[in-house]
């Protein structure tokens, strides 16, 4: 496929999710599958100018005072590609499967307008309903720290240290240009081609062999501020796929009991494979059966209890693009009742001077600081760690990224603009009675 039938396509599909509600990657396969002319390279270039359409969907629009498929695309490329008109009409040349040419209301639009006067929600490329939540947390900042959460993320990878480390597998993927990440001692990042195409890290050997898995950084920290220690027992009580699950074991260092479960037994399906290929031995898996409770014969014995909590997901929306446009505010509300409802669910599993770890892909105050307060004012038993405490386990760093982060009494915000990972909360409750 030539460039200009790529963007056709890509308005085509673009327009798709829009009509029918569809998420943009059931509508890329899809696409895919009825397309079959089209090769790898094909698809993922489509896919990229897809998904950053759907980070500049607001700002295009804007910047082209329209909100086709077709404008949104046009002010992608020259918000996101910084393409000039020239190139784009190149392009837009009306040929055999090109677009249409530029209009003349196009071209003035790319000359005359700007996000200069835009609303917050605009130049950050959030739903306006969203405004006064993300306001509360960020104030005059919220349009730039939420540009940041529609950039591109990179392609973070976690170390595994039960297996290896990290100097070697860097002299391994050298070929790939990974780095060390810059806050977590056992992450690598390797930045991403301008198509955001992954570079198939799952055929290297050292993934297949469990010596690395994909995290983003700012999951991996949100391990690190557990402080699991070898020994102890540990329940990863929302384990889902065991990402978490693996990067406690590891701190842990293979000793102690780590309990992994989830309310929704599919969810940890792929977790036993992944277990095994990490060469995780004490981690006992609990399927849900039934009515029973698979923690029943545990009652005030945890030293750890990690609640990587149902979240809005609004931190992840580097990697999501598309569920911000999807989200409404009926789900914050079903997310809150479910974030109390596993917090409680956490309280007696827990020893005395044990602790609750409570984590969120959310950057929303709702979901993070007044959630844990809720749950304080219910439970008085538990404190809050101070945040500097928290972030101790990053021994030389734990400074500078105190600093970076966004610190409350109830924890440690991570977000794209100030850590450069996706957003995570952190609060460590320590039960103190």
């Amino acid at each position: 496929m030539t460039p200009a039938a790529r963007l056709s396509a890509a308005i085509e599909l673009i327009d798709t999710i829009e009509k029918d509600r569809v998420p943009a990657a059931k509508a890329l396969k899809e696409w895919g599958t009825a397309h079959r002319f089209a090769g790898s390279g094909d698809r993922a270039a489509i896919a990229g100018l897809v998904w950053d359409v759907l980070r500049r969907y607001a700002s295009s629009a804007f910047l082209m005072d329209s909100d086709t498929a077709r404008a949104r695309l046009i002010g992608m490329l020259r918000l996101e590609r910084d393409m000039d008109t020239a190139t784009m009409g190149a392009l837009f040349d009306g040929s055999r499967f090109a677009p249409a040419p530029l209009t003349e209301a196009e071209q003035a639009a790319l000359s005359q307008r700007s996000l200069k006067d835009a609303p917050a929600a605009i130049a950050g490329d959030y739903p306006e309903w969203l405004d006064p939540h993300l306001a509360k947390v960020f104030g005059e900042d919220r349009a730039a720290e939420a540009a940041a959460m529609a950039s591109r993320a990179p392609l973070d990878l976690r170390v595994n240290t039960l297996k290896s480390n990290r100097d070697k597998v860097l002299q391994s993927l050298a070929h790939l240009h990974a780095k060390p990440t810059p806050w977590s001692a056992t992450g690598l990042r390797i930045a991403l081609s301008a198509d955001a195409r992954n570079p198939g890290i799952q055929a290297e050997e050292d993934f297949i062999k469990g010596g690395i898995e994909v995290q983003d950084e700012g999951s991996q920290l949100a391990a690190q501020f557990t402080a699991a220690k070898p020994g102890e027992q540990v329940i990863d009580l929302c384990a889902g796929a065991g990402g978490k699950t693996l990067a406690l074991a590891a701190l842990m260092q293979g000793k102690g009991r780590l309990i992994a479960t989830d309310s929704d037994k599919r969810q940890l399906a792929p977790i036993h494979e992944r277990l095994s290929r990490a060469g995780v031995h004490n981690a006992d898996v609990r399927t849900p059966k039934g009515e029973a409770y698979p923690l029943a014969d545990i009652r005030s014995t945890a030293d750890l209890v990690v609640i990587d909590a149902p979240c809005t997901g609004t931190g992840t929306w580097r990697r999501n693009p598309d569920a911000k446009w999807r989200m409404r505010p009926g789900a914050l509300e079903i997310r809150l009742r479910d974030q109390a409802e596993v917090l409680e669910r956490a309280v007696p599993l827990v020893k005395p001077g044990g602790r609750i770890a409570y984590i969120t892909c959310s950057v929303l105050s709702e979901e993070n600081g007044e959630q844990v307060r809720a749950f304080v004012a219910r439970h008085p038993e538990f404190a809050p760690v101070p945040p500097e405490q928290t972030a101790s386990v990053l021994w030389d760093k734990a400074e500078a990224f105190g600093e970076a982060a966004l610190q409350s009494p109830e924890g440690l915000l991570m977000t794209p603009r100030r850590t450069g990972t996706d957003g995570f909360f952190v609060s460590i409750l320590k039960k103190v009675s």
